[in-house]
Formats: structure tokens, sequence, C-alpha cells
């Protein structure tokens, strides 16, 4: 048996002067998953950030991270975009008013992060952010503007920090990679379909540029193939796993090896899931 919590404020956009957590995180709604076996021991949080047009309860379903969480012991949230921030529910990673740590998204998003540290008992320093498309490229947002909360970071599908900044570039970005701005020291993940017609593979190579842009990686690992992955990983000198990219042969533009009960979900392999908390569950914020 599990216990999920609907944690429901209004729909609006998020104030832009000093709140306290609790109340900048009512500005979107989020459900929080919280496995039914959790000791007392504070639990590592992983927020995920669903992908246009998306709910939080169909990414939940989609991509079965509440079977890990159970399974694993972690807690989930999910914020969820509203339509009056977005008619089709994305995440305006590409707007400036939503590049920067202090207003906009990002300040929500953490501000859902902090509210549920404070509500749960949570460790501080195993919190991580994964998302998917839109929500991809908000959580490369969230690694950004706020290393000081964020462990690691997954981003399926998605697009690189500043690499647009309005509707018309965040097309091309899609298309092109854009020129992301590097992302900071965050270690980052990067799953993309080397058939992504929606947002093009290009974007997971802008993405891993912008992590070795920090400049602390010297070891690059030769790619080395599995099945339908490409897998190459870039490490610091004391042999920390910096960034990390998984490209899926024949992948499109779909959460892998997710369930048809959500959408944007492909049920080949790899299993995305258990690759992302594989990867963010190796990472301490301390270590940093």
């Amino acid at each position: 048996m599990t216990r999920q919590s609907l944690l429901q404020g209004g729909l609006g956009g998020a104030p832009t002067t000093a709140a306290s957590p609790h109340d900048l995180s009512a500005a979107r709604r989020h459900q929080l998953f919280v496995p039914a076996g959790l000791g007392t021991e504070p639990a590592p949080l992983l927020v995920m950030l669903h992908g246009g047009t998306q709910s939080a309860a169909d990414f939940a379903a989609g991509t079965r991270m509440n079977e890990l969480a159970e399974r694993h012991g972690f807690l989930v949230v999910y914020p969820e975009q509203s339509r009056e921030a977005n008619q089709g529910g994305y995440w305006n990673w590409f707007s400036p008013a939503d590049q920067g740590p202090d207003a906009g998204e990002p300040a929500i998003i953490a501000a859902i992060t902090r509210a549920v540290m404070g509500d749960v008992a949570v460790d501080p320093s195993r919190v991580y952010v994964a998302g998917l498309s839109a929500g991809g490229a908000m959580a490369a947002v969230m690694a950004a503007t706020h290393p000081e909360l964020y462990a690691a970071v997954a981003v399926h599908s998605g697009l690189g920090y500043r690499a647009a900044r309005d509707v018309g570039s965040a097309f091309g970005a899609m298309r092109s990679g854009g020129s992301p701005e590097p992302i900071g020291t965050v270690p980052l993940l990067v799953i993309h379909g080397d058939a992504d017609t929606v947002v093009a593979p290009v974007n997971a190579e802008r993405l891993i540029a912008s992590r070795l842009a920090a400049g602390d990686v010297t070891e690059h690992g030769r790619p080395s193939r599995h099945d339908r992955v490409t897998r190459t990983e870039h490490r610091t000198a004391d042999d920390t796993l910096a960034a990390v990219s998984l490209i899926v042969r024949d992948g499109g533009h779909a959460w892998f090896g997710g369930s048809p009960a959500g959408s944007y979900t492909d049920p080949g392999g790899p299993d995305s899931s258990t690759e992302i908390v594989t990867f963010l569950s190796q990472h301490r914020l301390h270590n940093r």
C-alpha cells in the first residue's frame, strides 16, 4: 500500500517578492509520493518535471517512478505546470523571466522542493531533479540556478540551459540545439533518442558540452554500445561521474522503458527510470 497526497495551491504566477517556501510552493499544484515502508530516517527526494501537455499523474504513471521509489525508499514530488502559465502545460524554460533563481518557475519549483523538505524527513544531501522534454529543459534550468539544492540532474529528451530566450528561438533550439550556457558543476545524466524528431538529438551533445564547460572533467570515456544504447561517461580527477550520455538507437521523443498508462512512453529499453535512479543515487551534495 502506498500513500499519495496532492498538495494544491493557486494556479497563477508566483510572486516575485520575498515569500516563505510554503507560500511560493502554493503557486503550482504538486503531487507527493511517499513509500508505504518509509522509515523515520531522512530519505532522498526526487523532483520530477513532466513534459508538455502532461500532468503530474500522467507523468508518474508513464515513468513508473513511484514503483522504484517504493522499492528503494525515496520520495518523489511532481510539480505540475498550470495552463494559465502556459496553455499547453509546458514549463517556460525558454523565457528569460523563468531562467533565474529568484523569480518565476525556478523559484516556484525550488520552493516546492524546500516545502517538501520541511514537511517530510528528507536528506538534504540527496535531493535530485529530473524531467522529460520541456520538463527536462527546466531540470537543466534548476541545476544551473540552484546548485546549492540539487545533488545531480537528469535530462530526458530535453534542451540546455538558456538554449532559447523566447518562443521563436525555442523552436529553433529544438531543431539545432541552440547555444546553451554552462550548467555548472551539478552532475548530469542525459538520455535522448537518436531518431527524436521533436527535440533533435544534437541537444544531447549541447547539454553535455554545457556541463563539460565547468572544466573539472579530466577523463572522457570512449562510447560503449550495448543493445540500443551508446553510453559515454565523463569523470573528474577523483573518479566522480560528472556527465553521462545515453543515446538510444532508433529512439523517438519518449520515456524509454515507460508504461503505456502514461503519454510519451516507449516500452522498449533502456529503462530510463532505473538508469536515472542509479545515476542520481551515486551523488551527494556534500561531495561536490
